[in-house]
């Protein structure tokens, strides 16, 4: 019953735009609209570390434009949805024809994240020109959900992005989210495209964790490199991944035990 608030929720709404705006320590979601057509979120300054502290939140929205904002968060920098559970069934609305540019991203749970509460299901989102950068960022590109919230998200693409330092991985999908396989509804991502973008420090590219009847199919990287990295990759319950033309170098080499070295007296 201590529901904190979201901000600044228009809903149903047509042609809005919100620019200019700078906002501080909200106690939930600072920008969340909600079923809204025809969105503008233009030139934001949003610093916010509670819990929960969303920077931008479209929801259940049809184009939607996030352009020169940065984002210093408390949780996901820009979390897109389209609905919880019955709710988000119910009502049957994807949130889709999203454009992302130019933004910064500093302290969150994820640059870019799509879920949990994705039950509508998510289609058409293009990141590109972005700048994120944190050693409390967490993720560059996040996907959630789990058997309870279903959704399908397909067509998400990434390009020209520079990732200076990132806590967990680069790209995440995480199908056990929460109550994970347990429920009736296993989500869907499909085709989803990463090229041109560079990272400086990362332990990992990918933590893809499914699980039995969820898809998780046909994620690219192409023309990318990563430097830094310090650990394996984690990948269970995915179909096709493919690199193309990409680099991932670890933060120290490591040679082989049977290897020996010529010493020179």
């Amino acid at each position: 019953h201590y529901l904190r608030p979201n901000f600044f929720e228009p809903y149903r709404c047509q042609n809005v735009l919100i620019e200019g705006v700078t906002i501080l320590r909200s106690p939930m979601w600072e920008v969340n609209p909600v079923l809204c057509k025809n969105v503008t979120v233009k030139g934001l300054k949003i610093t916010t570390h509670g819990p929960n502290n969303d920077g931008c939140d479209p929801e259940a929205c049809t184009d939607v434009l996030i352009e020169n904002c940065l984002f210093d968060a408390g949780d996901d920098c820009i979390a897109i949805k389209a609905g919880r559970n019955e709710d988000g069934r119910r009502i049957g609305v994807p949130c889709e024809n999203l454009i992302i540019r130019g933004c910064t991203m500093k302290d969150g749970h994820a640059g870019v994240a799509i879920g949990s509460e994705i039950a509508g299901g998510c289609r058409n989102v293009f990141i590109e020109n972005c700048l994120m950068d944190s050693p409390n960022l967490e993720r560059a590109l996040r996907f959630k959900s789990n058997a309870r919230r279903g959704g399908t998200v397909e067509n998400i693409f990434m390009r020209n992005v520079e990732i200076g330092q990132v806590a967990e991985a680069l790209i995440t999908v995480d199908f056990l989210y929460e109550e994970g396989p347990n429920g009736t509804f296993p989500p869907t991502l499909r085709n989803v495209q990463v090229e041109n973008v560079i990272s400086k420090s990362s332990p990992r590219l990918f933590f893809i964790t499914g699980f039995k009847g969820a898809t998780i199919d046909g994620i690219r990287v192409a023309n990318s490199k990563f430097y830094g990295v310090t650990a394996t990759e984690v990948i269970e319950y995915a179909g096709k991944i493919e690199l193309d033309n990409v680099t991932i170098e670890p933060l120290k080499k490591v040679k082989s035990m049977s290897s020996r070295q010529t010493v020179k007296e």
